[in-house]
């Protein structure tokens, strides 16, 4: 190997699992977006949105020479990186914020590059990571709310976009 590709790898696993998201989010009719299996679950469009705008705020952060996820709270993170643009509704709306979420966070820590990603930065419970280590952990909170999509999609009746791609339909 020439040199090292820890951060392409870790963008390539990140789309990867948004594209699966997108794929689970598809598999749920439009009409089935405000179902939320108890009243204290989100709905799948609040799910959506949330991945949207966590994803924003990870890569801006982590893209910050300064970064530290202590600096404010989680709400300002929010207003900083994604603003209101998450506040919309409706599947094709959803699905497009995300596609581009995607695009705009690889775009942001490519420029970062890979020797600010392998800096160290204040996680929120206050303790030091890698930046890279902490792009795995926002990799990691998709995978678990694309789960919630994909029982969701149970929940409705649905076969699951993954079990569908695993089983050949």
């Amino acid at each position: 190997m020439a040199g090292s590709h820890l951060l392409d790898d870790a963008l390539e696993a990140w789309a990867y699992t948004r594209n699966g998201v997108i794929a689970e989010l598809e598999n749920i009719p439009d009409s089935e977006f405000g179902f939320r299996p108890t009243s204290r679950s989100r709905t799948v469009t609040a799910l959506a949105q949330h991945i949207a705008e966590f994803a924003l705020m990870a890569a801006g952060e982590l893209a910050r020479p300064d970064g530290n996820f202590q600096r404010q709270d989680y709400a300002a993170f929010i207003r900083e990186y994604a603003g209101t643009r998450a506040q919309i509704e409706g599947k094709r709306p959803l699905i497009a914020l995300l596609e581009t979420a995607k695009n705009e966070t690889r775009a942001r820590l490519q420029d970062a590059g890979e020797q600010l990603l392998l800096q160290p930065i204040m996680q929120f419970n206050g303790e030091p990571a890698s930046r890279l280590t902490w792009l795995h952990h926002a990799i990691g909170h998709e995978e678990y709310h694309r789960g919630q999509i994909a029982l969701y999609a149970r929940l409705l009746g649905h076969t699951p976009a993954l079990t569908q791609l695993i089983e050949g339909g």
